[in-house]
């Protein structure tokens, strides 16, 4: 069968992360891997629309990649024989390749998810396993994650073969990691997502709100997981989670990039199709034993999502959430949303007292999202002249372009109302 440009793109996305895995499981070498594993994709890319899809498509780039991962082999170790003949020595060692692992009992499943656990290794850095992730499972080009997070291309590809080089300097094994630390192992994991589609929902910097691209990525390889973790209910809180949040992205911002606060968004523009999939996610994850901070923001973006257009909120139900997500995973992120629910549910005096210890967070010193939220129960409260003083702080610490305007127009707001 001859495909179409996009299921065959797509073809190819899905299976690159297992054929990486097991050509690094077998051979253990990284950067020739991946070389060759995209050799085998551009040809699959050029003969595949013409001659049609092989019966196993996966053997068949195993097959492509190992052959070129050889031929670079057999060419490296050429030159290094010719080098030492020159210099009148015998070569050191005739092999062209370390020994093939011919376990093939491993499933192509089984190698996603060992190239996620490696890519997310605790040994990394956020930043690199962030950055490893995507070059290696999603498959995104080093120029399209530096242009992602805003940052150099050298300087992204120092940081990806850093992460390289630790991998190879660890010596850390290219196999399954042992039963007893895939729970860490998948807790890196669900991190490393997170933060993608984190950067993708409210971008750190820059002139756009969102980045569809990393949002999208960030939900295919949470996909991925999940269909290989099917009965973790971490996983799927984390998949509802996303689903919930990017169903409302079109409503999220005007024509011209504007802000528009939930409270405020034409909910006939949010795709139903998404959030459908999520809320009957949060439902199976909720309904899995023991609890999880994805699971509890999974079911807080439901209630958001649930609430029937123009109906008030359900604020006591987001507040009793967030009181049993500060009491899983505690953050500075978490007392910060808790406050607001509190404030909603209690008053917004309630909510300015939660946001006093924050004060002194060396996590929120500084942060934009401190000032707004203060700035917003003042408001509600009735100071109008100190919400004023703190969305000005806001603006000016906002380091993305829609959040900066948008809090810039609330201080001509309340300017323009304390003028009147």
């Amino acid at each position: 069968m001859v495909p179409s440009d996009q299921r065959l793109e797509d073809l190819l996305a899905e299976l690159r992360p297992s054929v990486l895995g097991a050509l690094v499981r077998r051979h253990g070498q990284f950067d020739g891997c991946e070389d060759a594993v995209q050799e085998a994709l551009v040809a699959a890319a050029a003969q595949w629309p013409a001659e049609g899809v092989p019966d196993n498509p996966r053997a068949w780039l195993l097959t492509v990649a190992g052959r070129r991962l050889t031929d670079h082999w057999r060419s490296d170790h050429a030159r290094r024989t010719r080098e030492v003949t020159v210099a009148g020595m015998a070569p050191a060692d005739a092999s062209v390749a370390p020994a093939v692992d011919e376990d093939e009992r491993v499933s192509a499943d089984d190698d996603t998810l060992m190239l996620l656990f490696l890519c997310c290794h605790p040994a990394l850095t956020p930043s690199s396993q962030v950055a490893l992730t995507l070059r290696a499972v999603g498959g995104l080009t080093t120029e399209e994650i530096a242009q992602a997070f805003l940052v150099p291309q050298a300087s992204m590809t120092r940081r990806i073969s850093r992460a390289k080089q630790q991998i190879k300097d660890a010596g850390m094994t290219f196999r399954m990691p042992p039963e007893e630390e895939r729970a860490e192992r998948t807790r890196a994991v669900l991190h490393v997502l997170y933060l993608i589609f984190n950067e993708g929902y409210a971008a750190t910097a820059g002139p756009d709100l969102l980045r569809p691209d990393l949002t999208g990525e960030a939900i295919r390889l949470t996909r991925q997981a999940h269909r290989l973790l099917p009965e973790n209910g971490e996983v799927e809180g984390l998949l509802a989670l996303m689903l919930l949040t990017e169903a409302r992205r079109a409503a999220r911002t005007l024509a011209d990039g504007a802000l528009v606060p939930i409270a405020e968004q034409d909910r006939s523009r949010w795709d139903a199709e998404l959030a459908e999939e999520g809320l009957a996610l949060v439902v199976e994850a909720l309904a899995r034993p023991g609890v999880g901070p994805y699971r509890l923001q999974a079911a807080i973006a439901a209630v958001h999502v649930d609430t029937p257009d123009g109906g008030e909120t359900d604020w006591p139900q987001i507040l009793a959430l967030y009181d049993l997500l500060e009491q899983v995973a505690p953050s500075s992120v978490v007392r910060l949303n808790r406050a607001v629910a509190l404030g909603m549910v209690k008053g917004p005096r309630e909510g300015l007292r939660l946001l006093e210890p924050l004060e002194q967070d060396r996590w929120m010193a500084g942060s934009h999202r401190l000032s707004a939220v203060r700035a917003y129960l003042l408001e509600r409260d009735g100071d109008l002249d100190g919400a004023l003083e703190a969305y000005r702080t806001a603006a000016g610490q906002a380091a993305s372009g829609p959040e900066r305007r948008f809090l810039a127009e609330q201080v001509e707001r309340l300017a323009a109302d304390s003028a009147g």
